[in-house]
């Protein structure tokens, strides 16, 4: 049984409480735009699921019905508890080749893009995760472990991570010893040189200490959240694909064969050395580093959480049920991404005629698929509801930025 959805309630309560405890003790760790961004992805990395066939389970079946050990009782404790081991062991290893193998990296980028570390990190979460993610767990359905089992220990793994990312929870004594704490996964998302390619394990920091990559949160060194060549953008899209598209361009420049291939395999980082020659990749020095926070009025915040709403309903309109289409299913998820695109071109504050224009544009296909599509009930009034409220929050942006420059808008807005 797959827990994680839930969970969602608790995720939502617990982000809301990590906010009032952050502004109440004068330390709060959530921005709009990046916690938007970030909510945006776990959003789209849950919508994938409807529109994508994922190969994994067939191998698992294959692997269950041909090569496996006989089947492991889901009745038994003991079953339970090898599971549990089981796949920490097994995600450890996708997680560090995660970020020792460009091609698994490329799939968990997007989860270090943010700059800032909270409760919503966590649900960064990829959407091409899927491609080569299974493999790493086909030895648990070779020893024989039900399919049962690793799917609701693997959601038991994954909500476990989530209380980890917080500020807000400082050293916690033994239990630092044996699992993932708070502290030492501030370590993981950190990109401080001593701080990189550290701190692995989901459930369990042992795995790291056996294995040679643990490293213990330091006071004199604080982490410095991100990724070494800093995104600096909110667009989802480009979040989930820049790594394949990097891979792609050096694969094709590379002049031999050899390097063309090796690029797909090659350990992250690694660059053909004439295609670094002509177009090298420089990273900023965390000296100068600077988080992306362009200026936000009070009328972008609002826009912004306004279509987080929208794109949470719509998420939970399809888990619901409702639609048994997979056209329908396909458009709902390309709705979603189209409206988290825009969203993150108003955050980034970089062009009014594109944003105006691809937000006008979108509203304008949403409509016409809207009178077109025969009557859903309730679902149509709210989406003709949606509509015209975000009609009204395009006007006011337009508006906004025509009447007031950017710098203007730093003066007032940056000490919010």
């Amino acid at each position: 049984m797959d827990l994680v959805v839930y969970a969602v309630p608790f995720f939502i309560l617990a982000m809301i409480l990590e906010l009032i405890w952050g502004l109440r003790v004068g330390r709060n760790t959530y921005r709009v735009n990046d916690a938007v961004s970030s909510l945006f992805l776990g959003t789209l990395s849950q919508g994938r699921k409807f529109i994508t066939l994922g190969v994994g389970g067939y191998f698992y079946y294959l692997t269950t019905e041909y090569f496996s050990l006989p089947l492991m009782s889901a009745q038994s404790v003991w079953t339970w508890i090898l599971a549990t081991v089981l796949y920490d062991f097994c995600y450890y290893w996708l997680h560090r080749l995660g970020h020792e193998r460009t091609i698994l990296w490329a799939a968990h980028v997007a989860h270090h893009q943010s700059e800032d570390y909270n409760l919503s990190t966590a649900l960064r979460q990829t959407s091409t995760g899927f491609l080569l993610g299974w493999i790493f767990y086909i030895p648990m359905f070779a020893l024989g472990v039900p399919a049962e089992v690793v799917v609701t220990v693997g959601s038991i793994n994954l909500i476990y991570q989530f209380w980890v990312h917080t500020e807000h929870v400082g050293k916690l004594g033994w239990y630092e010893w044996i699992f993932v704490t708070p502290s030492n996964h501030r370590v993981h998302h950190a990109q401080n040189e001593r701080y990189l390619d550290r701190n692995y394990g989901g459930l369990f920091i042992l795995w790291d200490r056996l294995f040679g990559t643990f490293q213990e949160e330091l006071e004199s060194d604080p982490p410095i959240y991100g990724i070494r060549g800093p995104l600096r953008s909110f667009n989802p899209l480009r979040a989930l694909t820049h790594i394949y598209t990097d891979m792609i361009r050096d694969s094709w420049r590379a002049a031999r064969w050899r390097d063309k291939l090796y690029v797909w395999v090659a350990p992250n980082g690694w660059r053909p050395t004439d295609v670094e020659a002509v177009d090298p990749r420089s990273k900023p020095a965390l000296d100068d580093f600077e988080r992306f926070d362009p200026p936000m009025s009070p009328t972008l915040r609002a826009y912004a959480m306004f279509q987080l709403v929208a794109v949470v309903a719509l998420l939970g309109y399809l888990q619901a049920g409702v639609i048994d289409s997979y056209t329908s299913a396909s458009v709902l998820v390309l709705a979603m991404l189209w409206t988290t695109i825009t969203t993150a071109l108003w955050m980034e504050a970089q062009s009014l005629a594109l944003s105006v224009g691809l937000d006008g544009l979108r509203l304008g296909v949403f409509a016409l698929g809207l009178f077109a599509a025969p009557s859903m009930g309730s679902f149509t009034s709210v989406a003709f509801i949606y509509l015209v409220v975000n009609a009204l929050f395009v006007a006011a942006l337009f508006w906004l930025d025509r009447n007031q420059s950017p710098v203007e808008l730093e003066e007032t807005f940056s000490t919010v």
